[in-house]
């Protein structure tokens, strides 16, 4: 089965836009991949928050791991430990899509690390440009550079049209986080 894996191509996703469900999207096509035995590695930029998808994701081990690296939600500044964690969950990205063993890569928040200016647009084109050919790559977040997008396979842009949030409905366990 692993030949049969490593002759798939590949493809880039950008999950981009001001509404809900980057994360949630990328964690689907990590559970449908876990489904057929693919190895999925989820990398999370920013976020430093225990989530239900931490606890979901303990269960699918080893066909699922997620690894948060983040110091916390980014919204307009960015400070030296911000930055600190960022560039450590890159130097994690470029340690996974080496390591031949990962089908399925996703660097969830990445997007938004590079447009708070955590790490740099150069670099995370670097690392698609050297993943591996059989290898899913999925990067998600608000506020996606043009180059990403026009870099990758499919982009997907999620919009706000409504949101309880808006209405003062705070997040509620086990559906938003």
């Amino acid at each position: 089965m692993m030949a049969d894996k490593r002759q798939r191509v590949g493809l880039v996703h950008v999950y981009t836009g001001d509404g809900k469900g980057k994360t949630t999207a990328a964690l689907g096509l990590a559970l449908r991949a876990a489904g057929y035995g693919l190895r999925t590695v989820v990398i999370q930029f920013i976020k430093a928050r225990t989530c239900g998808e931490h606890q979901a994701c303990l269960r699918l081990e080893p066909d699922v791991t997620i690894m948060q690296m983040g110091d916390g939600f980014v919204l307009d500044t960015a400070n030296d430990n911000q930055r600190y964690h960022a560039v450590q969950a890159l130097v994690m990205a470029e340690e996974v899509l080496s390591d031949g063993q990962t089908d399925v890569l996703i660097l969830d928040e990445i997007n938004c690390a590079i447009s708070c200016g955590l790490i740099a647009l150069k670099d995370v084109m670097r690392l698609i440009q050297r993943r591996p050919s059989h290898m899913e790559l999925v990067l998600t977040g608000r506020g996606a550079p043009y180059e990403l997008c026009q870099q990758a396979d499919l982009v997907t842009q999620m919009n706000a049209v409504k949101h309880p949030y808006d209405e003062g409905v705070p997040a509620r366990r086990g559906i938003d986080y």
